[in-house]
């Protein structure tokens, strides 16, 4: 395994470091992501040729759900098996399916060999059960001698522990992962990452594609090793001592390998109709912007009709569309043009060489569709207004120092769960300015926001909608505006990519 450099950012930022330059004058040519790519020991099979795996569907058991974390191998690669840390056994774990105002339980037993801590990210979600970072679950036979922050508000179990969500929030894509202090990062590396689909009665009406021409895709990267193994440049690949990753990857861990509900590059065969697609960013730190195209060069359009926390008031059309670890995209893709027989690759414009394409997908016949992309998609967006603010905060996110080595700060700190950064009372709405020097896609836990301003002009038209994750470009200021409803209790928010999560990117939010 070699990495190649994406950014230079490890010598970036050496040179910040010692000479005090910003990191937006470090990063002036405003790269495309943000990180150092990792390249594969192990020869990569041609794209377009491994089927698109769809996650099974996990059922309750007892009224229920039951999820065990396990270590297990699969071939992700032809002809190789390749470890894996799971949800279930699988690598994405299993789909939730739930509806609207249904609140489900979710049991997890960690046989993994660390601690582990769940997230559903985009619920709305008691704090007991949000997934804060400290909260583990310890394995049965965990010692002390590990690595474990002391909080002394943490809550932890041994074996399993109980999360429920109550789900009352609009009908949307989440998604489940590992939300470990100082680990998170690889441990989702290592598969553990799934999939919760809300759905409601108002969204069941509007005639979008379902069935089988509804597919979610957890777009992630990877890359492996020469015995199939994961590449992971990690200080402590046991992942139990000491976190973090070699000074090359400071910036965010980039794979070789486009992987789509786990499998590199896959081929789906479709109707000659409209799909509709849940796209996921998955991974670590990669950015990409997608795009379809027919092998004749043609492009056919993206149509947005959802963003991270449901659907948009009305559709948006994008010849190509940006997202950042941890964005989601609801979107209709219209094959009825495209002849039998004909291939549209889904491509990332963004990447080059292998990571460039994404998957593809190959019309088999001609069907009917009686599916239909309304005019008017929702209602209940919210209204909030600037003047409603009752307060507005600036938080920077920047690199810094850190325990005597390089971190990721939000307004110049380092995250520490003993420390409440921001207070605000359950209900009121506030407007957040947020600043960047890289690449951060910036997560709220709890609330979904709307994006009023980028670098004081208008949003851009992927910022449509309700979202919980906005990314942040080189040397940008974006502003939100939210309402903390919900619950009150202790949040967090966080740049999602997830190297800077681990190295110190998170703050607390306290809602009284």
């Amino acid at each position: 395994m070699t990495r190649r450099r994406v950014l230079g950012i490890g010598a970036a930022l050496g040179a910040m470091a010692a000479t005090g330059l910003s990191a937006t004058a470090a990063m002036s040519r405003r790269p495309s992501y943000t990180g150092a790519e990792l390249r594969s020991a192990v020869p990569l099979p041609p794209a377009f040729q491994v089927p698109l795996p769809i996650p099974s569907v996990l059922a309750p058991v007892n009224g229920r759900y039951e999820i065990t974390q396990r270590e297990t191998t699969a071939e992700i690669l032809p002809g190789v098996r390749t470890p894996l840390w799971t949800y279930g056994g699988t690598f994405p774990g299993p789909t939730i399916e739930s509806r609207r105002g249904r609140p489900i339980t979710v049991r997890h037993r960690n046989e993994l060999p660390v601690p582990t801590v769940v997230h559903l990210h985009g619920g709305r979600t008691p704090a007991e059960s949000d997934g804060y970072p400290t909260d583990l679950v310890l394995p049965e036979r965990w010692s002390h001698g590990g690595h474990v922050m002391h909080d002394p508000r943490a809550v932890q179990t041994r074996l399993t522990r109980d999360y429920t969500f109550p789900l009352d929030q609009r009908a949307a894509l989440l998604w489940y992962h590992d939300h470990r202090m100082d680990f998170t990062a690889p441990a989702i590396w290592c598969g553990l990452a799934g999939l919760h689909i809300v759905r409601d009665d108002a969204e069941d009406s509007l005639g979008l594609p379902a069935g089988r021409r509804e597919l979610p895709l957890m777009i992630t990267d990877r890359a492996f090793e020469a015995d199939g193994r994961f590449a992971y440049p990690a200080l402590d690949p046991t992942l139990r001592l000491r976190p973090g990753v070699r000074g090359p990857f400071l910036g965010g861990v980039l794979g070789d390998v486009i992987l789509v509900n786990g499998a590199p590059w896959p081929v789906h065969e479709v109707d000659a109709a409209r799909y509709r697609l849940r796209v996921l960013n998955a991974s670590n730190a990669r950015h990409y912007e997608l795009q379809a195209i027919t092998d004749d060069g043609r492009r056919l359009d993206l149509v947005q009709i959802g963003a991270d926390q449901g659907l948009l008031a009305s559709p948006v059309t994008h010849a190509s569309l940006p997202t950042a670890p941890a964005e989601r995209h609801d979107l209709i893709l219209d094959f009825s043009d495209v002849p039998v027989g004909a291939r549209v690759r889904i491509v990332n414009r963004l990447g080059s060489g292998r990571t460039r394409d994404v998957m593809a997908f190959r019309v088999a016949r001609k069907a009917a569709d009686e599916s239909r992309v309304p005019r008017v998609l929702a209602r209940d967006l919210p209204t909030w207004q600037r003047r409603d603010a009752a307060e507005v905060r600036e938080f920077s996110f920047r690199a810094g120092r850190m325990r005597g080595g390089h971190g990721w700060l939000i307004n110049g700190l380092p995250f520490d769960p003993a420390r409440t950064d921001v207070t605000t009372r359950l209900g009121d709405i506030e407007v957040w300015r947020l600043v960047a020097d890289v690449h951060h896609p910036v997560h709220l836990h709890l609330v979904g926001f709307q994006v009023l301003s980028r670098g004081g002009r208008a949003p851009l038209p992927h910022d449509a909608g309700l979202k919980d994750t906005i990314s942040l470009r080189p040397g940008e200021a974006a502003e939100i505006i939210t309402r903390f409803d919900g619950y009150r209790g202790r949040y967090l928010f966080h740049c999602h990519n997830a190297e800077h999560e681990d190295m110190g990117m998170m703050a607390n939010l306290e809602i009284t």
